[in-house]
């Protein structure tokens, strides 16, 4: 008899009502309520927060530390875990009780260069913690051939933010050079900042969660710029899409003054856009970063990329090789376009746009490069059509079209 799993069948009817609980009362949707090791509770638990926005995770973290119920070390383990995963860290839980013939970490972190962390999370540094003990877990598993010892470290993660006194305890012992340590509330930051960032950046922020040698500050300085700079990007296209309004137009007035368009509006128009898709392909979408949302699998990836209407009717978008590429690993890939004062959007599958790259004009800024999107209107009131520049026949993008609710 298949397993019922009230919470994710009360999540597709309705998620807004999920995301409004408490995370006791989600706990108590979860198999028979009762968190363990193997549990089915512990199953359903680690699936929904695979999908749950991170704004919600955020919460049940409050809750966690502050509000303590029971079992809630162990919910704070599980979050913790998934925010590894919110970083593009490919994640083997661990265990919630340490027990014989089991390695006791509360998790592994496998970062794209095969670098691994393994994880301890504890609410409170108010006691002194163990630290050969945990740096007995990363032997262990190395010596279990799961981790590599040379490609390894540990990293405490702690709820509160006064860590002082642990702070002192790992400068002070052998295993300063193999440690790292955080807080629950900088981890959480780590993975607001990264949503709002892309590709670029993942790797930097995977940096900081390392040991590193920092007497000398350039890697630390080198790395916010890094993240600094790529979480302007998707601000910065809206600019770059002013700058190329009538870019291909010889009657182009350059003295004419830019309006731009709300950011609150591109963000509930993007926001319409996801709830859309997720409908129609049966699927709810997690923020990957910047305008890339991806399923709990990875499997399905889109793009959202909002433009408003210029003065000339058109719709401005830029496609970058990265998009390309984040697109080209999925099962399902979508370029969706949203345009502002429009009920539909536009979801281009992946092989269709990437096939007609050859047409469009492209763009190099500094050490950027970007094609570029240009829907037109041919008559007011139409559909739109996407402008071919390069020898191909404008294509008509009807038959992509998505309803909007609103």
């Amino acid at each position: 008899m298949a397993h019922v799993k009230p919470l994710l069948t009360l999540l597709k009817v309705n998620s807004d009502q999920v995301y409004a609980l408490a995370i006791q009362q989600v706990l108590a949707l979860c198999g028979d309520g009762e968190l363990g090791d193997h549990s089915r509770c512990s199953e359903d638990l680690r699936e929904y927060l695979t999908i749950a926005p991170s704004e919600t995770l955020s919460g049940y973290l409050d809750s966690c530390l502050h509000s303590t119920f029971d079992k809630s070390g162990f919910v704070l383990q599980d979050i913790v875990n998934e925010l590894g995963r919110r970083l593009d860290y490919s994640v083997d839980n661990g265990v919630y009780q340490g027990r014989s013939n089991v390695i006791g970490s509360d998790g592994i972190w496998r970062a794209p260069d095969g670098h691994a962390i393994v994880v301890e999370v504890k609410t409170s540094d108010a006691y002194r913690i163990n630290l050969d003990r945990i740096a007995g877990y990363r032997t262990e598993l190395a010596n279990a051939k799961k981790v590599d010892a040379d490609h390894s470290s540990s990293l405490i993660v702690v709820g509160r933010q006064d860590t002082g006194d642990l702070e002192a305890q790992v400068r002070g012992s052998k295993h300063a050079w193999s440690l790292r340590l955080i807080s629950v509330d900088a981890l959480m930051k780590l993975v607001t900042l990264k949503e709002k960032t892309e590709e670029d950046s993942v790797a930097k922020i995977h940096d900081l969660l390392r040991p590193f040698e920092y007497t000398r500050l350039d890697k630390i300085i080198d790395i916010a710029f890094r993240v600094a700079e790529d979480a302007t990007a998707v601000v910065e296209e809206q600019d770059l899409a002013d700058l190329q309004d009538d870019s291909y137009n010889e009657t182009r007035d350059v003295s004419k003054k830019q309006e731009h368009t709300p950011a609150d509006v591109l963000a509930k128009l993007r926001q319409e856009i996801v709830a859309a898709i997720g409908e129609r392909e049966q699927a709810l979408l997690v923020k990957r970063g910047g305008v890339l949302y991806w399923s709990a699998d990875k499997g399905l990836r889109v793009i959202v990329s909002v433009s408003k209407q210029y003065a000339n009717g058109n719709y401005w978008y830029a496609y970058h090789p990265h998009w390309d590429k984040f697109l080209s690993e999925a099962r399902t890939g979508f370029f969706v376009l949203g345009c502002v004062g429009r009920s539909k959007a536009y979801m281009l599958p992946f092989e269709w746009i990437h096939q007609r790259l050859k047409f469009l004009h492209t763009t190099e800024r500094n050490t950027k490069m970007y094609w570029h999107i240009q829907v037109e209107e041919p008559r007011p009131g139409g559909e739109l059509v996407l402008r071919m520049y390069k020898g191909g026949d404008d294509e008509p993008l009807d038959a992509f079209s998505l309803s909007l609710a609103n």
